[in-house]
């Protein structure tokens, strides 16, 4: 799922314990690296093995260090010390929220809707418990109920986490210029954490780079950067422009750069795309054995659902039936417009046009500056034989950035014209 910022950057004060902390100790924790602080963390649990303090902060930055590098066995790590917090104390309002948190990231989201549903009721006072239910509701697709959730997080205190919360939240639900806006106030309004911020610029740098401004989409990312050099997306997001104006090599440097710190499924497909406009085959064989990897742990794993490797396999015409298989399984438990436009574009490669525009609709339905929502949205009504609609949907297309994706920009152009 996409993280907002600002969920796992959690206080002592904001998790609800009581009694003070050394003052060097705060500053240590505050001051360090993320894997500094897990060490210091561990260091301290290690000789007072029940201490919910140092527990419930070592859990929280588990949580940071999953976001910035996606290895879930930091994700792992965190539930286990969060069972054990629950088996101790089942009421524990810090520890329900880390599940809130770990239920999130394992796409169980009608059960944080559930649980922090009764925590605001009990703590109405809390932000992070509207944030985690904002976030729910939006994977969710219940974009009213998540709007007033975020409403309600923010007017308990305008920071980072609230005013990129209700940026998501605009940007989703049609209005760029005010997301934008509220993306920068909360760069503006600063976090202890230099990945917190960064990863505001990189979503700025998305904004931007949607809707067609390709300069400031560049400035966003490197301003990420500087923050945060491993921040793996600002990389990527840095590919995308460079591929944008042609500049290939560049963006294959980026791509290498991003997905030697993660390597997200994604970012394979773009190289593979690269590498293969420039005639480097050996050079995409190696991307698509990549992706096969990738495909093959997921059934080891028994992994359901997987949107973006969907997506991809989808793109490239390969193993249709598996992509099929992950919406199917994805779509009952998600109902965003991203999902929906997964859905629709993996039933339209399966030959099931019908079913893809119905999909696609819900999609669209918000008029979320997506560009790949209306590239998708344009050929799947053109197979249905809706001419006006297609072209209606490419017009929309070329107002945002109808290059969008390296591997579609052509057939985006000649769609849009």
């Amino acid at each position: 799922m996409r993280c907002r910022v600002g969920a796992f950057l959690l206080t002592f004060a904001a998790l609800g314990f009581g009694g003070t902390v050394d003052r060097n100790l705060s500053a240590r924790i505050t001051k360090g690296t993320t894997d500094e602080r897990i060490k210091l963390y561990e260091r301290l649990l290690a000789s007072s093995p029940n201490d919910l303090q140092l527990q419930g902060g070592l859990i929280a930055v588990y949580l940071q260090k999953l976001r910035e590098s996606s290895d879930f066995t930091y994700l792992d790590r965190a539930a286990k010390l969060t069972d054990s917090m629950l088996a101790r104390e089942g009421g524990n309002f810090a520890a329900l929220r880390f599940q809130n948190e770990i239920d999130l990231q394992r796409h169980n989201f009608q059960a944080v809707v559930d649980r922090a549903g009764d925590m605001a009721k009990y703590a109405p006072s809390d932000q992070g418990t509207w944030g985690n239910l904002g976030d729910a509701l939006m994977e969710l697709g219940e974009y009213q109920n998540a709007g007033q959730a975020y409403l309600r997080m923010f007017a308990l205190g305008p920071n980072l986490g609230s005013y990129n919360r209700l940026a998501y939240f605009h940007f989703v639900t049609g209005e760029p210029e005010k997301a934008i806006g509220l993306m920068r106030d909360a760069i503006a309004s600063a976090d202890p954490l230099p990945e917190n911020i960064a990863w505001c610029w990189a979503e700025l740098g998305d904004m931007y780079f949607k809707t067609g401004r390709l300069p400031e989409a560049a400035e966003a990312y490197h301003a990420a950067i500087n923050l945060f050099p491993p921040l793996h997306r600002a990389f990527a997001g840095l590919g995308k422009v460079a591929a944008t104006r042609g500049e290939i090599e560049i963006a294959i440097e980026n791509y290498k750069h991003a997905q030697a710190i993660v390597p997200l499924v994604e970012y394979a497909g773009a190289l593979e795309d690269l590498y293969t406009t420039s005639h480097m085959a050996s050079k995409a064989q190696e991307q698509r054995d990549l992706i096969e990897a990738i495909e093959t742990l997921g059934r080891a794993a028994n992994e359901k659902t997987n949107r973006n490797l969907a997506l991809l396999l989808a793109d490239h015409n390969r193993h249709l039936d598996v992509a099929l298989g992950l919406m199917q399984a994805e779509i009952p438990v998600r109902g965003d417009v991203y999902t929906w436009d997964a859905l629709a574009w993996v039933l339209f490669k399966n030959g099931r046009s019908i079913e893809a525009r119905t999909a696609s609709l819900k999609a669209v339905k918000l008029g979320t500056p997506e560009p790949v929502f209306y590239f998708h949205a344009s050929k799947i009504a053109q197979a249905c034989g809706d001419e006006e609609a297609a072209i209606g949907y490419s017009k929309r297309l070329s107002a945002l950035n109808d290059r969008f994706d390296f591997g579609k920009s052509e057939t985006a152009s000649r769609v849009a014209r």
